[in-house]
Parts: structure tokens; C-alpha cells; sequence
């Protein structure tokens, strides 16, 4: 097999860049040859030319998602950046109970949610707060959304290694989660069932009935440049409703000004309740 060219990067550098907003550098070509290789060894192909060939021409959509899945990074853990775990519990979910308290109906949305330890994390958190302040009859249903399918099936799956629920508060692990087997614990039914799974890009136009009361989108833009990152935060914008949070990672930011948020904390935005 041939190496990967730099006018072959470069092809499919500005194909990941138009298609799902990704900006790799020079740097990362050593990356995707990497983690392309075993595609082309598996289709018998001998150079990245070919291969590029092939995914302009599929009609199926297999082999995009295929490469997506190869191409994209999906790091995450249980209780990542704490801090914005305990700002929704303390703040962002006492602000809602109170203001939506006759519509009854939370609307919370992970975009680019991973294998779901984030969106697992929020639906407890959520749950747990209610029964704390003894409200029932709550839509807590979260949308929680991720370009790979590969994650997306091992999120639907929540099937999680039992070590990685260490960093959990004490008690979750054995209220919220059953053992599979001496290595494996899966998230409980009735947390696992009030999270709905799709799989969506975020360069994609947005086409939600209604607005989200708080959105998180952390560690994701990073990848992204400022144009990008601008287009994807307006878009954010205007799904929020009025007094809605968006949380970012702690690597990221955005403008205070441009994008219409106000800032809160690192990391931390909050639209302007008019």
C-alpha cells in the first residue's frame, strides 16, 4: 500500500472540513494515514486516491459512515469537567423547576454525546433532583446526539466497564447502574430509557419542534475554526430558549458579543432572558 500523499490529505482534509466541520492540520496527516490503513487493506485497495474515489460515489451512505466513524475522536468519561455537573444541579435545574413548573417538560439536548456517560450522567442528576424536591409528573427525556454511529450503539447499548463508574458520587453506582458480569454494569431502565439517541451533524440546518432549555456541547468545537465555530453556535442560539444555558468545554470559547450569549463561568452561557 502507498503512503498517504499530501495532495491526498489535503483532499480528504478539505472533504472532513466542508462535510462535518473538522479543521485537521498539517500535522494530523500522520493520524489519518493511521487510522484509514486498515480500511484500504480491508477493500483491497493499494492507494487513498481510490479509496477517496469511492466515498464521493457512495450512494449508501456504508462507507461514509464507516469513514466517520474512523476519522472522528470520541474521548470521554464519567463526571468529565465536574464543575458543569454541579452548576446544573445547583443552578440551571432549580432556575427551570421553578420557572416550568406548569409545562412540566425539561428540555435538555448532548450534542455530541459519545458513548454516553455525559447524557447517563445529566439524566440521573435530573432525576435525582426532582425526587430530592419530591416533583413528579416531569418530561425529563434528554436528546442526546453523535455523528458516529459507533458510539451512538455503544450509547443505546450503556453497557459501561464497572471500573469507570469510580468517579461517580457515592450510592450511583448501586442505585443507578446493575452488574452485567464481574467486568461490565449497565446503566438502570429507568434512566437508560429517558435518554433518546440519534445520530445528527452538527453542520447540518437544526429542525427541532421546540427550543432547549439547556444544550451541552463541550470538547466538540475545538476541533472546529472560527467560522465554523460561529455558524455552530448561532445555530445553538436560536434552538435555546430565552434564559437557556449552553455549556462548552473547558478548552473552548466562544465570543460574548457575537454569539448573542451571555457569559456566566468558564465554559458557561446563558440567553438573555429578553
Amino acid at each position: 500500500m502507498k503512503d498517504l500523499s499530501t495532495a491526498e490529505f489535503n483532499k480528504i482534509r478539505d472533504y472532513i472540513k466542508a462535510n462535518y466541520g473538522i479543521s485537521l492540520s498539517d500535522e494530523k496527516k500522520t493520524l489519518v494515514h493511521s487510522r484509514l490503513r486498515s480500511t484500504l487493506q480491508e477493500l483491497g485497495m493499494e492507494n487513498f486516491s481510490d479509496y477517496f474515489d469511492l466515498l464521493l460515489r457512495d450512494k449508501s451512505g456504508d462507507e461514509l459512515q464507516r469513514f466517520v466513524n474512523k476519522i472522528t475522536t470520541n474521548h470521554t468519561f464519567f463526571m468529565r469537567e465536574t464543575d458543569h455537573f454541579d452548576y446544573y444541579r445547583d443552578n440551571v435545574l432549580p432556575y427551570i423547576s421553578d420557572t416550568y413548573n406548569t409545562q412540566k417538560d425539561l428540555r435538555l439536548w448532548c450534542a455530541a454525546c459519545s458513548s454516553g456517560e455525559e447524557s447517563v450522567t445529566l439524566q440521573i442528576l435530573t432525576q435525582a433532583y426532582f425526587k430530592k424536591i419530591n416533583e413528579t409528573g416531569w418530561n425529563t427525556q434528554i436528546l442526546a446526539t453523535d455523528i458516529s454511529a459507533n458510539v451512538l450503539d455503544k450509547a443505546v447499548n450503556a453497557k459501561y466497564p464497572t471500573s469507570s463508574l469510580s468517579t461517580l458520587p457515592k450510592g450511583w453506582e448501586k442505585e443507578y447502574f446493575k452488574k452485567v458480569d464481574n467486568q461490565l454494569s449497565q446503566v438502570a431502565d429507568a434512566v437508560r430509557k429517558q435518554i433518546i439517541y440519534r445520530k445528527l451533524n452538527l453542520m447540518d440546518a437544526f429542525r427541532f419542534k421546540k427550543k432547549f432549555h439547556v444544550i451541552f456541547c463541550r470538547n466538540v468545537m475545538i476541533y472546529f475554526d472560527n467560522v465554523t465555530r460561529n455558524d455552530v453556535v448561532k445555530k445553538f442560539f436560536d434552538v435555546t430558549e430565552p434564559g437557556g444555558y449552553l455549556f462548552i468545554g473547558h478548552s473552548e470559547s466562544i465570543s460574548n458579543t457575537g454569539s448573542g450569549y451571555e457569559y456566566i463561568k468558564p465554559a458557561v452561557y446563558r440567553k438573555p432572558l429578553k
